[in-house]
C-alpha cells in the first residue's frame, strides 16, 4: 500500500497534537487563575489564549500549501523540511509566549519564513510547470 502525502500527513498529525497541547495549556492557566470563560483580564491567560489562537491562524494555510506542493511535486526532503520547520517553530512560539521568551520570536520568524517559502514554491511550481493536458472544451447549445 502506498501512502499518499506522507510528509503532509505527519505534519498534520503533529499539528493536531500541538493544537491539543496549546488548548490544554489554556485550560491549565484558566484553572490556576479561576477564569472559566474568556481571559478575565489576566495577562497569563491572555498569553496562552493568543498562542493557541495564533497557531489556529497559521496552521491551516501552511498545511494546505504543504499538501498541495507535495501533491504537485511529490514527497521530497524539502517538503519534509517545511513541515519540520513549521512544527518546531510553533512549539517554540507556544513555549515562548510564557516561559522561554526567545521562543516567541524564533517561532514567529520561522513560521513567516516557512509560509513565504511555501507560497513562493507553490507559485513557482504552478507557473513554471507546463500544462500537459489540454483544457476541457465546453460546447454551448445552439441558439435559434
Amino acid at each position: 500500500m502506498t501512502i499518499i502525502l506522507p510528509a503532509s500527513l505527519c505534519t498534520a498529525a503533529a499539528c493536531a497534537l500541538i493544537n491539543l497541547w496549546l488548548a490544554i495549556r489554556v485550560g491549565q492557566m484558566r484553572r490556576l487563575h479561576n477564569v472559566s470563560v474568556g481571559d478575565g483580564g489576566n495577562m497569563a491567560v491572555i498569553a496562552r489564549m493568543r498562542a493557541h489562537a495564533n497557531f489556529t491562524e497559521y496552521a491551516p494555510v501552511v498545511l494546505i500549501l504543504l499538501a498541495l506542493l507535495e501533491l504537485a511535486r511529490g514527497t521530497s526532503w524539502i517538503v519534509w523540511g517545511y513541515g519540520f520547520a513549521f512544527v518546531v517553530a510553533r512549539l517554540c512560539h507556544g513555549v515562548g509566549m510564557d516561559t522561554w521568551k526567545p521562543g516567541r520570536g524564533i517561532g514567529v520568524v520561522v513560521t513567516m519564513l516557512v509560509m513565504v517559502a511555501l507560497a513562493g514554491h507553490c507559485a513557482w511550481v504552478a507557473l513554471s510547470t507546463p500544462n500537459i493536458t489540454a483544457p476541457m472544451a465546453v460546447t454551448l447549445p445552439a441558439t435559434a
